[in-house]
């Protein structure tokens, strides 16, 4: 079975995240561990990002939520490693007035998903119309430069705990639909 990667954003993803719920319900799931969810630094983020993708045994799913998506965009667009597909999920503007100040080096946002040379990586950007984090205009910059398909989920918040999703059947489809790939 294809392994799933989780990369939560700041203060890691909790209990009642569609995230957490993921990992205790499915089986494959493993979340990307950071040293410092407070503070985070993206080289530091990208590098145990990069641990767990070559730990993983075979190119794995990797889904990212918020600032992880970040770290994810930094780590796709410098690596050669191989993943199966990407799902970037609530991606935050670092330049919005509501960025957390204690994230560090998340800018620029890379304008790729691939490093120099490399064939696109499969990928979805799923948004929110009302993010807090984030702009509608924001979301599909991303998602058309990284060459990614978009849904936007019309007024979910920052699509994580509070946002009612539960444990998010919808976006487990789409990682069991590349899962069966």
């Amino acid at each position: 079975m294809r392994p799933v990667l989780l990369v939560p954003g700041i203060y890691n993803s909790g209990p009642r995240h569609w995230q957490s719920l993921w990992q205790t319900q499915h089986t494959g799931v493993v979340r990307v561990e950071q040293a410092d969810w407070a503070h985070p630094q993206c080289d530091a983020w990208v590098q145990a990002i990069e641990a767990a993708i070559t730990a993983a045994g075979q190119p794995p799913i990797v889904v990212a939520h918020s600032l992880g998506c970040l770290a994810l965009a930094r780590w796709a667009a410098s690596v050669l490693t191989a993943v199966h597909a990407l799902l970037l999920v609530a991606v935050p503007d670092p330049d919005g007035p509501d960025f957390p100040p204690d994230a560090k080096g998340f800018t620029p946002v890379p304008a790729a998903l691939t490093a120099p040379g490399q064939p696109a990586r499969q990928a979805m950007l799923v948004s929110s119309s009302d993010d807090p984090y984030s702009t509608p205009a924001f979301s599909a910059h991303c998602a058309a430069a990284w060459g990614a398909q978009q849904v936007d989920l019309g007024a979910k918040g920052h699509i994580n705990a509070d946002s009612g999703l539960g444990d998010w059947p919808e976006g487990w489809a789409w990682v069991q639909r590349w899962r069966a790939a």
